[in-house]
């Protein structure tokens, strides 16, 4: 059985247009970009959305962890501001405090003539552990004298 074109067609069709039966190219190549499209998308997506974590993949290990988690909630909820609070964050560099504070710690031992890392040695791990309970309070030896109202003069 031979293909034959419609009557009602003229005869110089392009030749995007495939007789029935034929493979249709032009589908199939759009349908393969389609695809293509839609991963590269969805690659420079994921690519764009990991660039705060990336960035601040150089920096201390709390940071990171908090700007991995602002980008974890950008992604989830989709509220755009935990991305640029955490873009923000890695752009910055957090000072250490915990080094001045560390020094700070030491030069205080070593004028209380403690030895170096045993200042808190003495420091009991319950913070209630020296506190002594309030007295329970004892009822006044004497009653209360009873309150009369006055009406106001007129």
């Amino acid at each position: 059985m031979t293909a034959s074109l419609n009557p009602a067609a003229s005869d110089h069709l392009p030749a995007f247009i495939a007789a029935p039966g034929e493979t249709d190219v032009l589908m199939a190549a759009a349908a393969v970009f389609l695809v293509v499209a839609v991963l590269a998308a969805g690659l420079l997506f994921l690519r764009l959305h990991t660039l705060p974590e990336r960035m601040a993949h150089k920096s201390k290990k709390i940071q990171f962890e908090i700007v991995a988690v602002l980008g974890l909630l950008a992604l989830f909820t989709h509220v755009h501001l935990f991305w640029v609070i955490g873009l923000l964050l890695a752009f910055i560099d957090i000072p250490d405090f915990g080094g001045v504070l560390g020094r700070m710690a030491g030069s205080l031992e070593k004028i209380a003539r403690i030895p170096p890392g045993q200042g808190a040695a003495d420091v009991p791990d319950d913070p209630n552990a020296n506190v002594i309970p309030p007295e329970e309070p004892q009822p006044p030896s004497q009653p209360m004298p009873k309150i009369v109202p006055v009406s106001p003069r007129r």
